[in-house]
């Protein structure tokens, strides 16, 4: 019992120092550190700050409309960002935004990781017609352009939230799918799935103790590049009115309400537009760095 006990602890122990390491390792490159100290930043905006708002995004005053911004207060309060042409605080409504973007990011990667993750190490272990017949179902899948799923989802179901988590879910998974469908294949075959086998494990328990760790540092590393891809779509579709709707705030939205007075109000498209790019730059600076520390195959060249 006190051997067991040991045991448990050593091996707890040894878990707990790879973690560290990993970190430390993940931090000690600048483009990791930048990156996760602007998505702390993001994230404390957007889920923290978009419930303290200074004023409500969705409240108008004309009277001051297209104000630029400024520290200078304005009928008693101050736009730190600005005015649009309603008169409603851009800060507050980006905060509210970024809050949106990330929701919709922060839901569809993960949905879309756990179907694809399922599919593809159940068509890559069995093979056959099985195999034959998702990766197929995968096929048509990537033919169909994600705009025109979107378009036509929203006519049918029309545009929600909801609508479109579904449709990036739909338009994310494959991916996931067919390189998770390699990677199992090739490992179906390696010696520690022949030897467990060989003493009667079950297929479920070979995918779960030892498929399964192998080809999750390449799905999070997909899951992490595949995050500014969503929070760009999201953007897109609300620029063209297939996303998120009124009155509730999107950074898409706010371009498209904004782009035809670049020239008079240059803030109002321009402080949205720089958001998505920090928030889309966070992401690929974290998910840079992830590949470099948890792909075994870069590992293999040197430190990271």
């Amino acid at each position: 019992m006190a051997g067991s006990t040991l045991a448990f602890e050593a091996s707890r122990s040894a878990r707990n120092a790879r973690r560290a390491s990993t970190v430390r390792r993940f931090l000690a490159s600048p483009s990791g550190a930048v990156g996760a100290a602007l998505l702390a930043l993001l994230l404390a905006g957007g889920f923290v700050g978009s419930f303290v708002t200074p004023y409500n995004p969705a409240a108008q005053n004309l009277r001051i409309a297209v104000h630029p911004p400024s520290l200078a207060p304005v009928e008693g309060n101050v736009h730190l960002l600005g005015t649009d042409d309603l008169g409603r605080d851009i800060f507050s409504r980006l905060l509210v935004g970024i809050r949106t973007s990330l929701l919709v990011a922060l839901t569809v990667v993960p949905v879309s990781t756990a179907l694809g993750l399922a599919i593809g190490m159940v068509t890559g272990y069995r093979g056959g017609w099985l195999d034959v017949a998702l990766m197929r179902l995968v096929d048509a899948q990537l033919s169909i352009p994600t705009l025109l799923l979107a378009v036509a989802v929203v006519a049918v179901l029309g545009s929600s939230l909801v609508q479109i988590v579904a449709v990036l879910v739909i338009a994310g998974w494959p991916g996931y799918a067919r390189v998770v469908r390699a990677e199992v294949a090739a490992l179906r075959e390696r010696e520690f799935a022949d030897a467990a086998r060989a003493v009667g494990a079950s297929d479920a328990r070979i995918l779960g103790q030892h498929v399964l760790p192998n080809v999750l540092p390449t799905v999070l590393v997909l899951g992490t590049l595949h995050l500014p891809v969503v929070i760009i779509f999201e953007a897109a579709l609300s620029f063209l009115g297939l996303g998120i709707q009124p009155p509730t705030p999107s950074m898409g939205q706010m371009i498209a309400e904004a782009y035809n007075l670049v020239w008079q109000a240059w803030w109002m498209p321009t402080i949205p537009g720089v958001a998505i790019t920090l928030v889309v730059l966070a992401f690929n600076l974290l998910g840079d760095r992830m590949r470099d520390v948890l792909d075994p195959r870069l590992r293999s060249l040197g430190p990271v």
